[in-house]
C-alpha cells in the first residue's frame, strides 16, 4: 500500500528489526527492506516453513511462498498442509431492515473489507498458540471479507490464511482471502517475481492453478492481489488480467485487485476507478471480483468511480475505498460523507487497512476490547446510539449488522476464542493463556443494546468465568426497571420439538430476575418471554424451555429480559442454545495417531496428532489423562489433525494417554479415541 507521507519513519522501522517484518507500517505490510529474497530467506518459504517443521512434532505454520516455490507445493508432501485446512463452510447471513440497530445504517449497499495482519508472514501458527495476547476479532457482523494480510520480499510473497481465522470468519458468514504481494523495489521487490507469477505453460498459468488448488484445499475464498513492483509494461499488465480471468474460470476462487498497477504496466495509484485501471474490473471479462482503491480518494473521485463502475456494468459496491488505520486507528481522518453520505445511498464500499491497530496499540486486554468496541460500534458502546463529537462514529453508524444465525442448531457460550483458562461444561480443564479462533462462538449481533425506562444494566463479555471456553456473558448494575438486552438477530424456524436452552450462574442462590426473550418474524420487535426462575446454588444451572407452542413461526431475535429490583445485580449466562429434540448423539473419532513428537525439554513434548472423524462435529476436544484420573485440556479443532504445543509430564509417569472426543453441533460429546505417548 502506498504510504508515502510516512516513508522516512518506515525506513527507520524497517531497518531496526526484522521481527516487525510483515507488520511494520509500509507499502503493503512490507517486511525486511534489507532482505531482498536471498537464497537463505527463500529456502524457508517453500511451503509452511518446512525447515522449521523438519522435526515431526514441530509447530506448523500458515503456508507462504514465492511464485516459483508455490509450483512445488503438494499437500500430500507438505507436512503442515493437513494442519492448515478449514472444515467450516461459509454460512449464509441475514440482515433485516426492520431490526437494524442504527437508523442511519444501510443494508445491502456498501460493504466492508478488512485487511488484517495477525502476525508476520512467516509467523502465523496454524491452530492457535499458548497466549491470550492475540487479535481475537469479534465484530464480524460489520465485515463481508477479511484479507489475511502479509507477504514480504524476505519471507514470501504469497500468504495463505491459517484455518483458525477461516473457521471463525466462515462461522460468521465472512469470506477470507489470502494475499499475493509484489513489493515496491525500494522494499526488495523484483519485477522477475511478477513475470514468474504470470509465466505460462502452453495455454495454462501454473501459478494460477496453484492459487486455486491452495484455496480449495485449505477452504478459503479468494486472493487479494497487490502488485506494486515497478518495471512492468502493458504486456505484463495484460498477462496479469488474463491470469486472474483464467483462475476465476477454474472455480469459485475470487480475486480483489489493488489500485496500484495500471493498464500500461506502470505503478500509478489512481485513488479511484479510472480509464487507466478499469480494465482490471470491467465486464464482460469481469477480471477482478472487486477492487481496493488507494487511500487518496475524494468525494469527487468516489462519485466518478461509481459512475464509471455503472457504465461498465458493474456494481459500484464492488469498489472498496481504502482507509489506512494502521497508525492512528479511530483518530484517522476519513471523509465519511464521500463514501457513506447521510440519508443517501452508499457511493461505494469501504476497505479498512490494518484495523488490528486496536490490539497493537492497546496497553492490555481491557484496553484492546474498549478500543475495538469504539472502532466498530462507536464511543457509546451502543450501535443504536452513535452520537459523538468525534468524527469517528464507528462502523455501526453506516453498516447494518448481518447475522449468520440462520439455521439450527444454534449454540453459543460467548467464547471469543482466547482467554486465560478453559472450561468445559462449567469445569476448569486448563489454566493458562491461549488463543484459538476455531472455537470462537458467534458473537452477539448487538454490542450492546439495552432498552430500559430506568437504569441500564451493563452487559459485557466476562473473562473471569465460563461454561464453555474462556468467557461468558455477564449482566451487572443497578436494577430498578425492566431491562431488555437484545443479543442476536436470527432466522430460526420453530418446529414441534424446538427447544431454547439457557445456562446461567448467580453469586448466590435465589431469584435470577431473568427471562429468555424471543421475537418472531411476524412481529420482530415484540418479545415473548420465558421465566428462568431461581437458582439453587452458585454453580452453573441449565434451563430448557419448550417452544413447540410456536411451531411454524420463525425466531427473528433472541434477547434477555431482566425484571424486579436489586442494588447490585450480577448474573452470568454461560450458554444460549436453540435446537430440535434431544441433544444428538455424536459419533466418536477413531484411529488416533501420534504423527510425531518433539522433546521441548526433558518434561515437555510437542505433538502432531491425527485421527479419522465421523460425520461433521462442531469440533474435537483434545485432552491428556492425568495420573489421578482427571483430564487436562490440550486444545481443539474442527479438523482431523491437531498440533499440541505443550504436553507436560506428570511426575515420573512413563506414558501419557491422549484422548480426542468429538463435540457435536448441539454440544453433545462422543466417547474418546485414545493414543499413548511414551516418555
Amino acid at each position: 500500500m502506498r504510504l508515502s507521507p510516512r516513508l522516512p519513519r518506515l525506513c527507520a522501522v524497517l531497518t531496526a528489526t526484522a521481527l516487525v517484518a510483515a507488520t511494520a507500517p509500509a507499502a503493503s505490510a512490507l517486511s525486511r527492506s534489507t532482505a531482498t529474497g536471498s537464497a537463505l530467506a527463500r529456502s524457508t518459504a517453500t511451503g509452511s516453513a518446512l525447515a522449521r517443521s523438519a522435526a515431526t512434532g514441530g509447530q506448523p505454520y500458515a503456508s507462504y511462498w514465492y511464485p516459483d516455490t508455490i509450483l512445488g507445493w503438494d499437500p500430500a508432501t507438505d507436512p503442515d498442509a493437513r494442519f492448515n485446512r478449514s472444515r467450516v463452510p461459509l454460512r449464509p447471513r441475514t440482515s433485516s431492515p426492520r431490526l437494524k440497530a442504527n437508523a442511519n445504517a444501510r443494508a445491502g449497499e456498501g460493504r466492508v473489507a478488512s485487511l488484517v495482519s495477525f502476525a508476520p508472514t512467516s509467523g502465523n501458527p496454524s491452530q492457535g498458540s499458548l497466549t491470550a495476547d492475540y487479535y481475537a476479532f469479534t465484530y464480524w457482523q460489520y465485515v463481508d471479507t477479511l484479507v489475511f494480510w502479509g507477504g514480504s520480499a524476505g519471507e514470501g510473497l504469497i500468504l495463505a490464511p491459517n484455518p483458525t481465522v477461516i473457521d471463525a470468519a466462515h462461522r460468521n458468514g465472512v469470506k477470507v482471502y489470502g494475499t499475493v504481494f509484489f513489493p515496491p523495489t525500494v522494499y526488495g521487490g523484483r519485477i522477475e517475481w511478477v513475470r514468474d507469477f504470470v509465466k505460462k505453460s502452453g495455454s495454462t498459468y501454473p501459478v494460477a492453478d496453484k492459487l486455486v488448488e491452495v484455496a480449495r484445499h485449505y477452504g478459503f475464498d479468494g486472493w487479494f492481489v497487490n502488485q506494486e513492483t515497478a518495471g512492468g509494461d502493458a504486456a505484463l499488465a495484460t498477462e496479469l488480467r488474463s491470469l486472474i480471468t483464467y483462475a476465476r474460470g477454474k472455480g469459485p476462487t475470487e480475486f480483489m485487485w489493488y489500485d496500484a498497477m495500471t493498464e500500461d504496466g506502470s505503478i500509478s495509484w489512481q485513488d479511484g476507478l479510472t480509464p487507466a485501471n478499469d480494465a482490471f474490473f470491467a465486464d464482460p471479462d469481469r477480471v477482478a471480483d472487486s477492487m481496493f482503491l488507494d487511500f487518496g480518494w475524494s468525494a469527487g473521485r468516489q462519485r466518478a468511480s461509481r459512475e464509471r463502475a455503472r457504465s461498465l456494468g458493474r456494481d459500484e459496491h464492488d469498489l472498496f475505498a481504502g482507509i489506512d488505520t494502521e497508525a492512528a486507528g479511530y483518530d484517522t481522518a476519513v471523509p465519511w460523507e464521500a463514501v457513506f453520505p447521510s440519508g443517501r445511498p452508499h457511493v461505494t464500499s469501504l476497505g479498512i487497512y490494518r484495523p488490528e491497530w486496536t490490539w497493537k496499540s492497546a496497553s492490555g486486554p481491557a484496553d484492546f476490547r474498549a478500543r475495538d468496541s469504539r472502532f466498530w460500534v462507536g464511543a457509546n458502546a451502543d450501535p443504536s446510539n452513535t452520537s459523538t463529537s468525534s468524527p469517528w462514529k464507528g462502523l455501526a453508524h453506516y453498516i447494518a449488522e448481518s447475522s449468520p444465525v440462520t439455521a439450527k442448531p444454534f449454540v453459543t457460550g460467548f467464547n471469543t476464542g482466547h482467554g486465560d483458562f478453559y472450561n468445559v461444561g462449567g469445569a476448569r480443564v486448563r489454566d493458562g493463556g491461549w488463543n484459538n479462533l476455531s472455537v470462537q462462538d458467534v458473537p452477539p449481533t448487538y454490542r450492546w443494546i439495552v432498552e430500559s425506562a430506568g437504569s441500564r444494566l451493563t452487559p459485557s463479555i466476562d473473562y473471569g468465568d465460563a461454561y464453555e471456553g474462556g468467557s461468558s456473558l455477564r449482566l451487572t448494575g443497578r436494577l430498578d426497571a425492566v431491562n431488555t438486552v437484545r443479543l442476536y438477530q436470527t432466522r430460526l424456524p420453530v418446529a414441534a420439538g424446538t427447544r431454547l436452552s439457557v445456562v446461567l450462574k448467580t453469586p448466590q442462590a435465589g431469584a435470577t430476575h431473568l427471562k429468555a426473550a424471543v421475537a418472531f418474524a411476524d412481529a420482530p420487535t415484540t418479545f415473548t418471554t420465558f421465566d428462568l426462575g431461581a437458582t439453587g446454588g452458585t454453580g452453573w444451572e441449565r434451563r430448557t424451555l419448550d417452544l413447540s407452542a410456536h411451531a411454524g413461526r420463525t425466531i427473528a431475535q433472541l434477547a434477555l429480559r431482566v425484571t424486579g429490583s436489586a442494588d447490585a445485580y450480577d448474573i452470568r449466562v454461560g450458554q444460549l442454545a436453540v435446537y430440535d429434540g434431544a441433544i444428538d448423539e455424536v459419533a466418536a473419532p477413531s484411529g488416533l495417531t501420534v504423527l510425531g513428537a518433539t522433546d521441548v525439554s526433558p518434561t515437555r513434548k510437542a505433538l502432531r496428532l491425527s485421527w479419522t472423524g465421523a460425520g461433521r462435529p462442531h469440533h474435537y476436544d483434545v485432552y491428556r489423562r492425568d495420573p489421578d484420573g482427571s483430564r487436562t485440556y490440550l486444545g481443539a479443532t474442527p479438523n482431523d489433525a491437531y498440533f499440541v504445543p505443550a504436553l507436560d509430564r506428570a511426575g515420573a509417569e512413563t506414558t501419557t494417554t491422549i484422548e480426542v472426543e468429538a463435540v457435536g453441533a448441539e454440544y453433545g460429546r462422543s466417547t474418546p479415541a485414545t493414543a499413548t505417548v511414551t516418555w
